[in-house]
């Protein structure tokens, strides 16, 4: 996945969940690891950590 696609997705993502937005992104994660799909599964872990830096951000 481009990088710029995964920032899009964290955002779209911390817009509606907020603070569960990294928690929503590690169930994902978690669900296409647990299914032998490493992929998807790096591309959410991908977007938890997008989700982690803007939230540093926020919060700093």
């Amino acid at each position: 996945m481009e990088p710029m696609k995964t920032v899009e997705i964290a955002h779209a993502l911390y817009r509606a969940h907020g603070d569960k937005a990294e928690w929503e992104a590690a169930q994902k994660e978690h669900q296409y690891k647990e299914a032998g799909q490493d992929n998807e599964a790096a591309h959410w872990r991908a977007i938890r950590g997008s989700i982690r830096q803007m939230r540093g951000a926020i919060q700093g």
